[in-house]
C-alpha cells in the first residue's frame, strides 16, 4: 500500500528495524469503546445496566504497543485498569447490519482502557463529556492483532488482567450485554468505521486503581495473546 510504501521509504538505512512494521494499531484513525457492556461492571460502579449500547471515542493518539509504558492522565494521582476485546475493522463500514457486521472484521486485540477515574466521576456529575478521563496520551495499549479466521466465537472468549500478579480481573466475553456484531450495527448508524479502526467492547468486573511502579499484564487465555506496560507518572512537560 502508498502507506506501507512511504514507511519503507522513511526507514532508517542503518541496522536498527524501523518499529512502525510491527505496530499494526498504527493506521487506527480512532477507537470507538463501547460503555457499561457487562452487568457486574456496571453494577460495581454503581451505574445502571444499559437498554442499548453507547460510547465515547478515543483519540488515535492515545494507542501504545505492549512494552511501553502507560502515563498516568495529567494531574491524576492514580489510574484504574479496565481490560477489554478489541475488533479491529478491516473495511470501511457505515450503516452495517446486524446480520453482514462480521464480514467487516479484520481481527481482533487485546485492550487497556485506562481511566482517571476522579476525572470521569466529576465529569458525569457535572454532566460534560469523558474525553479528558478516557483519552489522554498512552492511555490505550493493545496487543498483537488476531486474525478473524483465527478466531471461531469473539463472543466465547476469556479475558485476564493482573497487577504485580494479582489477579483483578477475569471474565468471559460470552458476558458481554452486546454482542460484537449488535455494537457494530449500532455504532455505524452513527460513525463510518475505516479499516484499522478497533472497537472495544466493554470491560468485565474488578477494574481498580494503579499507581506509578505497577506493572500491568493481561491476556486472553484460548488465542494465547497478552500484553505488558509500566505504569508511570504523568509527562506534565510543555513543548
Amino acid at each position: 500500500s502508498d502507506v506501507y510504501k512511504r514507511q519503507v521509504s522513511t526507514q532508517s538505512t542503518g541496522s536498527c528495524p524501523n518499529p512502525l512494521m510491527s505496530e499494526w494499531w498504527r493506521g487506527a484513525s480512532k477507537i470507538v469503546a463501547i460503555g457499561r457492556n457487562y452487568v457486574a461492571h456496571a453494577h460495581e460502579l454503581g451505574n445502571a445496566v444499559p437498554k442499548s449500547p453507547f460510547w465515547f471515542i478515543k483519540p488515535s493518539s492515545s494507542l501504545i504497543s505492549s512494552g511501553q509504558a502507560t502515563e498516568l492522565a495529567p494531574g491524576a494521582s492514580a489510574t484504574h485498569h479496565e481490560v477489554e476485546l478489541g475488533v479491529v475493522i478491516g473495511q470501511r463500514a457505515r450503516h452495517v447490519k446486524a446480520e453482514s457486521a462480521m464480514e467487516y472484521v479484520s481481527g481482533y486485540c487485546l485492550a487497556l482502557d485506562m481511566t482517571d477515574r476522579d476525572e470521569q466521576n466529576a465529569a458525569k456529575k457535572a454532566g460534560k463529556p469523558w474525553t479528558k478521563a478516557k483519552g489522554w496520551d498512552t492511555s490505550c495499549a493493545v496487543s498483537d492483532m488476531v486474525p478473524a479466521s483465527a478466531v471461531a466465537d469473539p463472543g466465547a472468549l476469556t479475558l485476564w488482567l493482573r497487577v504485580n500478579e494479582e489477579l483483578r480481573q477475569s471474565g468471559s466475553t460470552g458476558l458481554m450485554i452486546f454482542p460484537v456484531p449488535a455494537l457494530l450495527e449500532a455504532v455505524t448508524q452513527y460513525h463510518t468505521l475505516e479499516p484499522g479502526d478497533i472497537l472495544l467492547t466493554g470491560t468485565p468486573e474488578g477494574v481498580g486503581a494503579c499507581l506509578p511502579g505497577d506493572v500491568i499484564s493481561a491476556g486472553i487465555e484460548e488465542l494465547g495473546v497478552d500484553l505488558r506496560v509500566d505504569v508511570v507518572p504523568a509527562s506534565n512537560e510543555l513543548e
